[in-house]
């Protein structure tokens, strides 16, 4: 798709394992009751050498004391505390300045790692030079207590195994699943070098940023997956994805969207086709906002509606031919509508059109 599809299906590296060390960037910001919980799950990791930093983002709370304390009974773990707060994005990215070990992983104060999970990724990596960025399974914490398998969107994985895949097979995946991000974040661990040497995290991505972030990985190297439980993501009511779920996920959508824009232009030099590319990223994105649109429609949301019907067009005005995009717009068409473009007059009988007719009145409608 762009670049050489090269994918090797294994179950053990090739190379025997030297000992790695990891650099881990803890951001936290209100987690004090998360933080022992995670920072002693990273000291647990046996098989690299570690360093661990944790980065206060300026929390009201009591993290600066849990950070004092943690630092107090280990030499392994650092902790700076910001003057102010400055957000998610800009704290990731002191945090990546600080790493200068081959491999890191950025790891949220209200998630923590399963044991052996470095010793894993860090085996793959040294056995595939050619691997930046390598994820694996994670659990889903509830707040009732229970651990569930999230679900990964990653064909090919071999029970206990592991798989390393092209650029262009990982970006395959991430389309199949609605370009979305199919990485479980507290699981990837990524290669330095290619991480300084294409930046962190961008601050107009304040929440697709790790979209962008492992879809630019992809273009300049490899991606492994491991079939194994690698963190536990704690699902609760702070989390940051949960501001994107108003308004039917249509910051999400855009936010995406602005992800796949800003990828497919910034590195197109590498992109064998970053157009084709853009328009295969962006084609899920529109036609799961002409589903949303419908399920507005029917609650009534007018603004919404008419909000996620322009990003689609918006996208590529071609997708009407999509049968999902043609199921909403046949329901958006009231006979008022068609009465006024078509030239009839509604009445209690059902109005029967051709299909091209109806397109040529959505199109009407629409512009």
């Amino acid at each position: 798709m762009t670049l050489a599809p090269q994918t090797t299906d294994v179950t053990e590296p090739q190379a025997a394992n030297k000992l790695l060390a990891v650099d881990v960037i803890v951001p936290c910001h209100n987690y004090a009751h998360y933080l022992e919980t995670c920072v002693r799950s990273v000291l647990a990791q046996t098989g690299v050498t570690l360093r661990v930093l944790v980065i206060d983002d300026a929390s009201p709370d009591h993290t600066r004391e849990v950070c004092r304390a943690l630092a107090a009974t280990d030499a392994r773990v650092s902790w700076l505390r910001n003057v102010s707060n400055l957000g998610h994005i800009a704290t990731y990215n002191l945090g990546l300045a600080w790493v200068r070990a081959p491999l890191h992983l950025l790891l949220s104060a209200d998630d923590w790692l399963l044991p052996d999970a470095l010793t894993r990724a860090s085996a793959l990596m040294q056995a595939y030079p050619q691997v930046g960025l390598c994820f694996g399974r994670s659990l889903e914490h509830h707040t009732d207590g229970s651990l569930r398998p999230a679900l990964l969107a990653v064909d090919g994985l071999r029970p206990g195994g592991q798989r390393v895949m092209s650029g262009a097979d990982f970006m395959e995946l991430v389309r199949r699943s609605g370009t979305t991000n199919i990485v479980p974040t507290p699981t990837a661990v990524v290669r330095t070098e290619l991480q300084q040497r294409l930046g962190g995290y961008r601050p107009d991505l304040p929440h697709s940023g790790d979209l962008e972030l492992w879809l630019r990985l992809a273009a300049h190297g490899d991606v492994a997956c491991l079939d194994s439980a690698q963190a536990v993501y704690r699902l609760h009511g702070r989390n940051m994805s949960s501001g994107y779920c108003s308004d039917l996920k249509l910051a999400d959508l855009r936010q995406r969207r602005a992800a796949v824009c800003w990828l497919c232009h910034a590195q197109e030099d590498v992109l064998a086709e970053p157009q084709q590319l853009l328009q295969d990223l962006l084609r899920p994105l529109a036609l799961e906002a002409a589903d949303l649109a419908e399920t507005a429609r029917r609650q009534g949301r007018a603004d919404l509606t008419r909000a996620l019907t322009e990003f689609v067009q918006d996208i590529d005005p071609r997708l009407s031919n999509a049968p999902r995009w043609w199921r909403h717009l046949c329901r958006r068409l009231e006979r008022r509508h068609l009465a006024r473009h078509l030239g009839r007059h509604a009445n209690s009988r059902p109005v029967q059109i051709s299909t091209s007719l109806l397109r040529r009145a959505a199109a009407r409608l629409l512009t």
